[in-house]
């Protein structure tokens, strides 16, 4: 088993190795350009042709992932995307980076990695090495993923191994990448762990070895309930200041002085993204299991969730001060993408704002440079919408506009200039007339 080992370090050191990446998204595109551009052969597997026939086609998808850096992939001999799934046994490592959403009842919905899973261990072969980096709860890799792949006859950690290494990616963040995060990674094995280790030592400038794949399963839950139990605290302040006549963001500036205790963390319509509206009712669904109930992250979730409902109450006092109802109101949304300057809409408060609006009788539009058509989600099926242009005209037509996404390139200027009514939800037009702005 060791000059098993050494043989496979000995070849990813090389770059005589192939890295497979199951799922194309906002998390394995770009594992997928980092292995490639750090020398490796990546193989990228994707359920969906449209992604892998733009790819091939030296297409990106994804807003913030520039169109060079993706045609420089495809035009490689060293890269191939597939939707044929029967060539995973080709690769010598598989990076598992596929959707962990949550079920309408806010259950866990594991039915992407028990899929791909079963898909691995039917072409699982001795050496190959299998990376977990979807979000999920303590225990999925040993319980859902191992089993799978001893039913093969193959041993972990002596014909094959098997890690979870959970992803950190913050789609549009300049500044942190895959080559400046930490990467934390759990084996189950001391064996895999190494191998592990061996392999993401290449695109990362830290490894962070834990002692078991539950432990790195649990750090990044930990990392996201972190963000969204403080986020709940300061919304649930923002709606009590708003009562006291208190400026919530005044407070925070200042208490963000003191150079120790205090970190800031800022309130909004409402969470967004992949991570933090999902990941921790992961643990609080496996905490039953355990006999106990996770009051914090039930209550963040709580409070989190209701904001979009806030909002919307704050755009209907907004008319209501002008003589006008909701009900035949032109209301115009701008930003639908879940933060600023990215093209992803996944868990955006702006879907949950733009369907209670509709349902309430508004006549609801929506601008965003980004996202040229708001097309149906799975949890707003008829949420079809295309972007209006961003104009004076635009905004002029508008009873009110709702700031939701501070895109950069939405011109304050000219949204004050020439909306009638505002409702900011991210202090943007801090020091405007309250008969103008209205914060929510």
């Amino acid at each position: 088993m060791a000059s098993r080992i050494l043989h496979l370090k000995e070849r990813i050191s090389r770059r005589d190795y192939t890295v497979g990446i199951i799922g194309l998204g906002y998390v394995g595109l770009p594992a997928a350009l980092r292995f490639w551009e750090v020398g490796f052969r990546v193989l990228g597997f994707d359920i969906d042709p449209h992604k892998v026939k733009r790819l091939s086609a030296g297409e990106s998808y994804i807003q913030h992932l520039p169109a060079d850096r993706v045609a420089s992939l495809s035009r490689s001999d060293r890269f191939e995307a597939t939707t044929d799934f029967t060539r995973l046994g080709e690769a010598d490592a598989l990076l598992v980076c596929v959707p962990t959403p949550l079920t309408r009842h806010r259950d866990p919905d594991l039915q992407y990695v028990t899929q791909t899973a079963d898909a691995i261990a039917r072409t699982l072969r001795v050496g190959q090495l299998i990376c977990l980096e979807s979000t999920t709860y303590p225990g999925t890799t040993e319980e859902l993923l191992l089993p799978r792949f001893e039913a093969k006859g193959l041993r972990v950690g002596e014909d094959f191994f098997l890690v979870f290494s959970p992803e950190r990616e913050d789609p549009g963040n300049t500044r942190f990448g895959l080559a400046t995060i930490p990467k934390v990674l759990g084996g189950v094995s001391d064996a895999c762990s190494e191998l592990g280790e061996a392999l993401y030592t290449t695109i990362a400038p830290t490894i962070v070895r834990v002692a078991s794949p539950r432990v790195a399963e649990m750090t990044k839950l930990l990392e996201n309930i972190y963000r969204a139990v403080n986020i709940a605290l300061v919304n649930e302040l923002k709606i009590l200041s708003d009562r006291m006549g208190i400026d919530i963001w005044d407070v925070i500036a200042a208490a963000a002085t003191k150079p120790f205790g205090f970190q800031a963390f800022y309130p909004g319509p409402g969470l967004g993204g992949h991570c933090i509206p999902i990941d921790p009712f992961y643990l609080t669904w496996k905490a039953r299991e355990y006999g106990m109930t996770t009051r914090f992250i039930e209550l963040a979730g709580e409070i989190n969730h209701a904001m979009p409902v806030w909002v919307v109450g704050k755009v209907v006092d907004a008319l209501n001060r002008k003589g006008k109802s909701l009900n035949g109101a032109n209301v115009l949304v701008l930003g639908v993408a879940y933060k600023p300057d990215i093209d992803d809409q996944r868990e955006s408060p702006a879907l949950e704002i733009l369907s209670l609006l509709r349902q309430q009788g508004a006549q609801v539009n929506y601008s965003d440079p980004y996202v040229p058509r708001c097309h149906s989600h799975r949890h707003y099926p008829g949420l079809n919408l295309t972007a209006l242009p961003f104009t004076a005209e635009t905004l002029e037509a508008q009873d009110v506009v709702i700031l939701v996404t501070n895109h950069t390139a939405f011109d304050l200027d000219l949204i004050r200039c020439h909306a009638r009514l505002i409702v900011d939800t991210r202090n943007a037009f801090k020091g405007i007339p309250p008969d103008k702005v209205i914060k929510a």
